[in-house]
């Protein structure tokens, strides 16, 4: 299943995991964004501003049971199940996504196990993307974070975009790296292929 052929029907969702508003890692994304046609829907979720509690993993406990709609966790849940694309722009942390991110990923664990939901057949076929900023010039530094988002949607049967990855430390670097800008404009007009286990470097 894709949704290119029809982009009108496509609703982005865009999980900004930085602790740090309109960093290089955001910057990124929006070049990106600029790029679909005017009437895709977007939405954009910066997780510092609706922080998740701390995921506690229930499975061998108790059920667990949908946040409510109007709480940071309902939110994210409510826009994860309705969007066809997801977008994980979180900069490149210790070699993987950031921890407000993290969380955001693991609370999905919780999601799979929530009655009513059918998280994982949701998701199914539909795409996971990745944008990252980095403080270095080598990008297989970002190979753990790449892994953790292919893996995860290969989990859940969804389609994964792969990471547009800039160079950037200092807020606005990233729109010095020209490679990075010019990668951002056809992103998102690839067709993302279904993701597979497991996730393997290009020199693997």
């Amino acid at each position: 299943m894709t949704y290119l052929g029809d982009p009108v029907s496509r609703r982005f969702l865009f999980v900004l995991g930085s602790t740090r508003a309109e960093g290089n890692t955001e910057s990124l994304a929006r070049k990106a964004a600029e790029q679909l046609p005017a009437d895709t829907e977007q939405r954009w979720i910066r997780l510092a501003e609706r922080p998740l509690p701390d995921f506690v993993d229930l499975r061998h406990d108790s059920d667990h049971v949908r946040p409510p709609s109007d709480t940071p966790a309902g939110e994210l849940l409510d826009a994860t199940l309705t969007a066809t694309d997801i977008v994980i722009a979180s900069p490149l942390y210790w070699y993987s996504v950031s921890g407000p991110t993290k969380n955001y990923l693991d609370h999905w664990s919780g999601w799979l196990r929530t009655p009513g939901i059918d998280f994982k057949a949701t998701l199914a076929g539909r795409t996971l993307w990745g944008i990252a900023a980095l403080a270095d010039s080598e990008p297989s530094v970002a190979d753990p974070y790449v892994g953790t988002l292919n893996n995860s949607a290969a989990y859940l049967g969804m389609r994964f975009g792969g990471v547009l990855l800039g160079s950037g430390s200092k807020p606005g670097d990233v729109l010095e790296d020209t490679e990075a800008l010019a990668h951002a404009k056809t992103f998102f007009a690839q067709d993302a292929p279904l993701a597979r286990f497991p996730y393997e470097t290009a020199g693997a």
